[in-house]
């Protein structure tokens, strides 16, 4: 059994987390939670333990789910990307909830950024823009370095147009972004066509590894062969 939840008094000392950890359970925390989720919006934090938490008690208490909460979940959960966090909270929604028109395109979203078809993305985001970018501060911003983080993965050197196409942006915009990623993230714009050179990782400069295992001396493997035989 779940520990006894506090008086509302002796509540309101306590962090969302701490109420989560106390008793995940417990319904009467959903409004806590949901203000949570609010609370993250306008200060652009972020809690996916607390919002899970809020998914499974809506599914003990159906009638009470707020959709406009669960959306900010979801938006939430896209930003996070690459972590998985949004394929966890969709798995805790109902699939009626699932078909209404919002949430099927926050799932149309999710699929483009999965698999970095950023045009696309960006366009179904602008038929959303009044419940993405204009409603949650940072939105856009946190997918710009989603995007970043996959060309850094793909590209040693990123064409300044694939660039545009990924972060949606164009003109002096994108040469803003630019020159603050030369700033903080290391990129080197070539002078030549305008590419960016991206920072050497494993991925975007694979190297062959030499074998790690121990070699076995060839007289030793001369001895195994009668042993075989």
């Amino acid at each position: 059994m779940g520990k006894e939840m506090e008086s509302p008094k002796e509540q309101s000392s306590y962090t969302v987390e701490q109420l989560v950890a106390a008793n995940p359970f417990n319904p009467e925390i959903l409004p806590d939670l949901e203000n949570y989720v609010n609370e993250q919006v306008t200060s652009q934090t972020y809690s996916l333990d607390a919002n899970l938490c809020l998914l499974r008690l809506y599914q003990f208490e159906p009638e009470r789910m707020n959709t406009h909460v669960v959306a900010r979940i979801l938006i939430k959960a896209l930003m996070a990307m690459p972590a998985p966090d949004f394929s966890l909270c969709l798995f805790l929604i109902p699939e009626r909830v699932q078909m209404e028109e919002q949430f099927k395109s926050l799932i149309v979203l999710s699929h483009y950024l999965e698999t970095g078809r950023f045009q696309q993305f960006w366009d179904e985001a602008a038929k959303n823009r009044h419940i993405l970018i204009e409603t949650v501060p940072g939105f856009e911003q946190a997918i710009q370095a989603y995007a970043t983080h996959l060309l850094s993965l793909s590209y040693q050197k990123v064409p300044r147009s694939v660039l545009s196409e990924a972060v949606n942006r164009d003109g002096a915009s994108l040469d803003k972004f630019i020159e603050h990623q030369v700033t903080n993230s290391g990129w080197i714009v070539e002078k030549e066509d305008g590419s960016i050179v991206l920072p050497q990782n494993e991925f975007n400069h694979p190297e062959l590894k030499k074998n790690t295992g121990e070699n076995v001396p060839l007289e030793h493997i001369a001895r195994i062969f009668p042993i075989l035989g």
